[in-house]
């Protein structure tokens, strides 16, 4: 599985490169916090709004912690998809948050 720090997503943003971040938390943890710009898909509807990524596209997986995002790497990497997983979440995050 790919990972990716918060560090480096928080340095990608800051150099203005856009980034499909997807968080996997339930609506009501994103509403508290989120990165600006992030898609919520809580993990449990992934399944069924998994047509809605670009299989062309890299896909950067978030959660509270990295567990949840982890989950949702593995998913969608064994069905084809280009993505990887943010470790720390949330929880190591020190960047912007709306």
């Amino acid at each position: 599985m790919k990972e990716i720090s918060v560090k480096e997503v928080e340095t990608l943003l800051d150099d203005g490169i856009e980034l499909n971040l997807i968080d996997v938390r339930e609506v009501e943890e994103v509403a508290a916090e989120k990165i600006p710009g992030v898609i919520n898909i809580p993990l449990g509807l992934l399944e069924f709004r998994m047509h809605e990524f670009d299989k062309s596209k890299e896909h950067i997986m978030i959660c509270r912690s990295g567990g949840r995002s982890g989950r949702a790497t593995q998913f969608l990497g064994n069905h084809g998809f280009n993505v990887i997983n943010m470790t720390g979440g949330m929880l190591a995050w020190e960047g912007k948050v709306e």
